[in-house]
């Protein structure tokens, strides 16, 4: 009974329909823990850029030559570079185009930094809604197959005069294990999509920041050109 009790023996004698939904949650275990490693690294790296680009923003190094630099380095640039590229991008583009007024300067930079802003945040938050999914769905998808291997297993018992506990529980046994496979699957997921909201939160957060103290530092140049114009 030890024997047939194992882990691959329930496995193996479960119904099809159960080891279909066994290997379904397998499959989807796999894929979430790839996403799970995958949005990890994603974010240190996000999160090594932005410091990186911060550090060299507040280094007293021009807004031109970090305009330069986070053009040849558009490839391999952080989201909070890149958001600083288009609004210098869309700052420049009105300064040539002979736009004086201050305040429209400044709001149309404010929009480019903002439609970046949004661009950045679609991309971090990538393959989130995937891991809310896996942990909503997978215990259902789970009990589905228990609820399914217990009705496989007493139509199984029908058939038979004398029932103990020796001849149940290998069917009971066989339809927990997708209970269990599906609460494998959920419980990873739920805890990093909590874990990577929050940091994902907490990015948006710093991205927002800069949008406003990059606004304030134009605001104070143009200020400061119009001062000197007059």
């Amino acid at each position: 009974m030890n024997q047939d009790l194992s882990i691959l023996q329930l496995v193996l004698g479960a119904s099809l329909v159960v080891q279909l939904v066994m290997l379904l949650l397998l499959f989807v275990s796999i894929t979430s823990w790839a996403a799970i490693f995958g949005k990890l690294f994603a974010l240190r790296r996000v999160n090594s850029k932005n410091e990186e680009f911060e550090r060299d923003f507040w280094s007293g190094t021009s807004l031109n030559d970090l305009f330069a630099a986070a053009a040849q380095n558009a490839k391999l640039a952080g989201p909070m570079e890149r958001i600083f590229a288009s609004g210098m991008r869309e700052y420049q583009k009105l300064r040539e185009r002979r736009i004086a007024d201050a305040a429209t300067l400044l709001d149309g930079a404010r929009r480019a930094m903002r439609a970046s802003f949004q661009r950045e945040l679609d991309v971090v938050e990538m393959h989130l809604s995937f891991l809310a999914s896996v942990g909503s769905v997978s215990p259902y998808v789970g009990l589905f197959g228990t609820v399914w291997g217990i009705m496989h297993a007493f139509t199984g018992l029908g058939a038979l005069q004398q029932v103990t506990l020796a001849t149940v529980a290998p069917g009971i046994a066989e339809a927990l294990v997708a209970t269990a496979l599906g609460l494998f699957a959920a419980i990873p997921a739920v805890v990093a999509y909590n874990r990577f909201a929050r940091d994902i939160d907490r990015v948006a957060i710093k991205l927002e920041t800069f949008i406003e103290e990059f606004s304030n530092i134009l605001q104070r140049n143009l200020g400061a050109q119009s001062a000197s114009g007059h």
